[in-house]
């Protein structure tokens, strides 16, 4: 046996409110009576970070293997709240799983309270990718806005069924959040860091080429994506991410795959390259071979996708206040982007009280270097002190939604 790390952090219906004093029971998802860890959430809605027993490692980086990650139950329950369960939550071995929950109350259904969690979609089946275009038709023709540049939304609208299932629930998913779902349901987070990058360039790209080209809206559809592996990529509402998947989130979310004499993102099509071939496509295992044998990620991707291939940006980040000005934020900076992450961290501190007060005075001083540190600590970025380009965002993202509860 092995062991993974999990930590647990449960929220009032956003992000934005943490839920303290929330007590979570954890049990193994084949003997659910046995409670093996009883947890209380601190003032951030989090809990200690624990140790679970897991499969051994190579079970996860061998496509012949059992079942690489360990299925375990988590029950939350708050006072003010009610409670919401959580079946077949995945932990793989020598990696870190995040699991945010949301309590929202009144819940009108026992379906509002209990989740189970399906098979991951490298050990389970699913249908494959019915095939599409690459590079997409733009509808203007039909009336509906095409955007005039690549931009990262704010939130994705997620169908959790097929296009034409009219009864399926429309999840509204911060964009992030969204990407690292679907990379934790399509990739294990054990695999090289290489493959990682490759794989979540991948998803996003797919992903901003149905926001870009308006997909589904322009067919009359009210959402983004589905969750239908025929036709979009694997979501799964309330799952758990890892911390090496949301890492490497963070780092390059706003980036793309495109080619040249096109405007949008490449419709980046994969399948796991065992139970489905894709010679055209990415194939998951195949990536991470190529990562094993010392491939960077941009070369894997062109492995697949073509040697014509590179890397933009997006233009824009909707619902963030101010883009990163550019350059990292230390001790010693001066200047109105010290006194944005000052006023935003002050405004976050009133629902995590664990992050202090600073003076809002644009010098990046012991006491903003120390509430930046906290700020890391609670939302799982590394420890620096430092504003970097993911701390940036992740400090923008938390601020809109403490803000909206405003």
């Amino acid at each position: 046996m092995s062991t993974g790390r999990l930590r647990i952090s449960v929220f009032d219906n956003t992000i934005g409110k943490p839920a303290p004093n929330s007590t979570i029971k954890i049990s193994q998802s084949n003997q659910p009576e046995k409670i093996i860890e009883e947890l209380i959430t601190n003032e951030s809605g989090q809990s200690d970070t624990i140790i679970l027993n897991t499969p051994p490692l190579d079970y996860s980086l061998n496509p012949d293997s059992p079942m690489p990650y360990a299925e375990y139950n988590i029950d939350v329950t708050n006072s003010q709240l009610g409670n919401v369960s959580i079946k077949n939550m995945q932990i793989l071995p020598d990696v870190i799983a995040e699991q945010n929950v949301f309590l929202t109350k009144p819940i009108n259904s026992e379906s509002s309270r209990n989740f189970v969690i399906p098979p991951h979609t490298l050990y389970g089946e699913y249908p494959p990718k019915i095939a599409e275009d690459d590079v997409k038709e733009l509808p203007r023709s039909t009336g509906f806005v095409v955007l005039d540049d690549v931009v990262v939304p704010e939130f994705i609208v997620v169908h959790d069924g097929v296009p034409d299932d009219t009864s399926a629930t429309d999840y509204w998913i911060p964009y992030k959040d969204y990407i690292k779902n679907v990379a934790s349901c399509e990739i294990y987070a054990t695999w090289p860091e290489e493959c990682i990058k490759a794989n979540v360039l991948a998803i996003i790209s797919f992903t901003l080429n149905r926001v870009y080209t308006e997909w589904y809206r322009s067919r009359g559809k009210n959402f983004t994506v589905t969750s239908s592996t025929a036709y979009d990529q694997k979501f799964v509402y309330q799952r758990n991410f890892f911390q090496e998947i949301s890492r490497v989130v963070d780092d390059i979310f706003t980036n793309y795959i495109t080619k040249p004499n096109i405007k949008q993102p490449l419709f980046t099509q994969y399948c796991d390259g065992k139970n489905v071939t894709c010679p055209e496509w990415l194939s998951q295992w195949g990536s991470k071979y190529l990562a094993e044998n010392g491939n960077g990620y941009l070369d894997i991707l062109r492995n697949y996708y073509g040697t014509d291939i590179y890397l933009d940006s997006a233009t824009q980040v909707t619902g963030i206040p101010v883009s990163f000005p550019g350059t990292e934020l230390q001790s010693g900076s001066t200047g109105e982007a010290v006194r944005t992450v000052q006023r935003q961290l002050n405004s976050i501190s009133n629902h995590y009280p664990l992050i202090n007060k600073v003076a809002v005075d644009g010098v990046f001083g012991q006491n903003t270097v120390d509430a930046v540190k906290k700020f890391q600590e609670i939302f799982g970025l590394p420890q620096t002190g430092t504003v970097d380009y993911a701390t940036w965002y992740e400090i923008s993202k938390v601020f809109t939604a403490v803000e909206r509860l405003a």
